[in-house]
């Protein structure tokens, strides 16, 4: 798989360790897969189905998730059968291209074609980074607002795909999945649309408020209809 191209925005010393990852890369028949999002965007949710799905398929992947502390994802991501490893930044804001390809020499098993990058969370540093992988991918809640990509041209810009996630709670929310989707369009090269929804699945037995049922609340009931008032009779 090779599908990257020229990252816009990435500072000047970071695009020849960019390419010389990218290299190497190639040499060993890798391909990475670099997921960059804000905090609580669903990144480690998204990954863990990934991952489980290439495993049960015999894909022989591999996940690296970046944090600044803890191996908190790590675990989580552990739960799908691949081999994850947790790269502790001590403060770094983002991952580099140095510390990926230490990561590719010394650490990753040697069949691994398909490595997953979990950069740490944030659309600024990360973005400006080229790690020389192969497919950049760029996640956005529906909460986290239609001018997100507007706010972050960088990262959506130097995205391959943007991938919505949390759309159980757009209708809830009044928010508009259209608007999102075009200003996601908006943000990338040449107004292309490469934006993909991620289907909600509900969980099996949900009901509506059941929730708020086991709280020992009353859920909410459903809004009445809106009617307009009686005209006077003249």
């Amino acid at each position: 798989m090779r599908v990257r191209g020229r990252h816009r925005g990435c500072p000047g010393e970071e695009r020849r360790p960019g390419r010389e990852s990218a290299y190497e890369l190639a040499r060993r028949n890798i391909s990475v897969v670099n997921v960059l999002s804000s905090p609580g965007s669903g990144k480690t949710e998204l990954l863990g189905r990934v991952l489980a799905r290439a495993v049960e398929r015999g894909v022989p992947v591999a996940p690296l998730t970046a944090d600044l502390a803890t191996e908190n994802d790590a675990r989580r991501l552990a739960r799908s059968g691949a081999p994850v490893k947790q790269l502790l930044t001590d403060g770094l804001c983002h991952l580099e291209a140095r510390q990926l390809r230490g990561h590719v020499e010394n650490r990753l098993p040697e069949d691994t074609a398909l490595l997953f990058v979990e950069n740490v969370g944030n659309l600024v540093c990360p973005a400006s980074y080229d790690l020389g992988e192969s497919l950049r991918i760029v996640l956005m809640a529906v909460t986290e607002g239609e001018d997100k990509p507007l706010k972050y041209p960088t990262a959506f810009g130097s995205a391959h795909l943007v991938v919505l996630t949390k759309t159980d709670l757009a209708a809830p929310r009044r928010i508009r999945r259209g608007g999102l989707r075009r200003a996601g369009a908006a943000g990338q090269p040449r107004g292309g649309d490469r934006t993909v929804v991620c289907p909600h699945r509900r969980r099996r037995g949900h009901r509506p408020g059941a929730g708020a049922r086991r709280a020992g609340r009353s859920p909410r009931p459903p809004a009445a209809p809106r009617t307009a008032p009686p005209r006077p009779r003249p």
